[in-house]
């Protein structure tokens, strides 16, 4: 262990006598700006704009359906988290009455079992009374982290509303994803 602790000294020695802390500082800094630009890099997305939808579908998308909007399971719902508005007195696409829709939203990206083709959705959480409590559910598919919040659907989108609280979750249609 001593000759570990003599050759560790010895070099760090060496290093001090011919560094300075500016130098040193240097090419730290230069490392950390380095690093910080992996990021920007450029990345290949092939794989997500493959036109081929089954050999890349989500375990959702396997199992999605087109007639029971009050399911899980239905196929505008691959993104949402909460309870379903067309259990609460809603429509998939609309609020109950008494509540007020979100000014923001998040959006997903799902695939209609019927036709195979992506449709962008905007997911609005409906505001204003307490929670439903009824059809609750938990799609994660294209869920980011809440640095990416317009991708996230765990934070309560109530902002702007005249009542922040929670009620119950719609998926409106925006149209087709190219």
């Amino acid at each position: 262990m001593k000759s570990l602790d003599g050759n560790l000294e010895r070099l760090f020695r060496r290093t001090a006598q011919r560094t300075s802390r500016r130098g040193a500082l240097a090419k730290i800094g230069g490392l950390l700006a380095g690093a910080a630009s992996v990021p920007l890099l450029p990345v290949s997305r092939a794989a997500q704009a493959a036109p081929d939808h089954a050999a890349h579908a989500s375990d959702f998308s396997k199992t999605a359906q087109t007639e029971d909007p009050t399911a899980c399971n239905y196929w505008r719902y691959c993104s949402t988290d909460g309870y379903l508005c067309s259990c609460c007195g809603g429509t998939a696409s609309s609020c109950p009455p008494g509540t007020t829709p979100s000014l923001t939203s998040w959006i997903g990206s799902c695939i209609n079992p019927s036709d195979g083709k992506t449709y962008l959705i905007s997911y609005q959480d409906c505001c204003g009374q307490d929670a439903c409590g009824r059809c609750a559910c938990l799609g994660q598919e294209g869920e980011m982290p809440t640095y990416r919040p317009q991708l996230n659907n765990n934070i309560i989108w109530c902002f702007g509303s005249s009542s922040m609280v929670y009620h119950c979750s719609s998926a409106l249609l925006v149209g087709l994803a190219e």
